[in-house]
């Protein structure tokens, strides 16, 4: 997988290997984020989010998790939301929010604007003519997916997306029974393509990258390797395809709504938040805030 890229001085064919299998060890259940530890949150540079049920709440962005966004951007934070959102809609997030970079498709993409350049950096995990080529046999499992799985339905914002196809079963339909996006998953993951369940989405793309390997490659070809600064990093989430960054962020957050996929996840989130969606990205907002003004007073009495 090599990297394609807009923007002259960045590094080409840098590639994304597949992140290591996640563990099977059960992990303890997640601490209330009011515990997380203070000196931690003031030393954040980097916050990491989902979108959809994180930073979002019921399918809307609200007016306070927006500013949320800007009061990290304004207090010196990078963040990146790392998405199962496609191409087209990441393109807008990095041109018109408050965001550092956007990690799309669950991995398969990164866009960064660059203001000062104004040129958009792009970077994609598989070649165009890999890409074109696999995409007759992802169709062709998504059919399959509809027929097996009656309510199900293509989401509506596939004609945007370039690398996975996206099933909806939660957003525009149903919600679908119990059990319903662990099917779809299941038959793609039988037809050899990987498969993740969000809160409203089943994804599937022939490839190997996740939102874990989007988000190493984009911290290296941006700004330093991942594990040199893990500790000032924070990643939030609500599903299950967010456990390969559960795993990975040691100041890894749920919200609340997170909850209920928890048995199933074998990298749950350190921390969760009080509130769900857009409330529990606020809390946690206010808890970065509060900890860096509290370090503050402190240096400067």
């Amino acid at each position: 997988m090599t990297l394609h890229i807009e923007y002259r001085t960045c590094h080409s064919h840098q590639s994304v290997t597949k992140a290591p299998a996640l563990s099977e060890t059960r992990h303890p259940a997640p601490i209330p984020l009011h515990q997380a530890p203070p000196r931690g949150l003031a030393g954040l540079r980097w916050v990491l989010a989902d979108i959809d049920d994180t930073i979002t709440t019921h399918g809307r962005l609200d007016a306070s998790a927006y500013a949320a966004l800007e009061r990290l951007r304004d207090a010196g934070i990078q963040v990146v939301p790392v998405t199962g959102r496609p191409a087209g809609w990441c393109d807008m997030i990095a041109r018109f929010w408050p965001v550092a970079a956007v990690v799309g498709e669950n991995g398969a993409l990164w866009y960064s604007l660059d203001q000062a350049g104004r040129r958009m950096r792009r970077w994609t995990a598989q070649p165009e003519a890999e890409r074109l080529a696999r995409r007759a046999t992802l169709d062709a499992l998504a059919a399959q997916a509809l027929s097996e799985v009656p309510g199900s339905a293509i989401a509506a914002d596939q004609p945007f997306r370039l690398f996975d196809v996206a099933v909806d079963f939660a957003e525009d339909v149903g919600p679908l029974a119990p059990g319903a996006a662990e099917r779809i998953a299941a038959i793609f993951q039988a037809g050899g393509a990987a498969a993740k369940v969000s809160s409203i989405h089943v994804n599937a793309w022939m490839g190997e990258w996740d939102k874990r390997a989007g988000v190493e490659n984009l911290f290296a070809t941006l700004w330093q390797p991942l594990d040199d600064v893990l500790g000032q990093v924070a990643f939030l989430g609500d599903s299950p395809n967010d456990a390969p960054m559960f795993g990975r962020i040691p100041l890894s957050v749920g919200v609340a709504n997170v909850a209920p996929f928890l048995p199933g996840m074998a990298t749950p989130p350190a921390y969760i938040a009080s509130a769900e969606g857009g409330a529990g990205f606020v809390e946690f907002t206010e808890a970065v805030i509060a900890a860096r003004n509290n370090t503050e007073r402190k240096h400067h009495p």
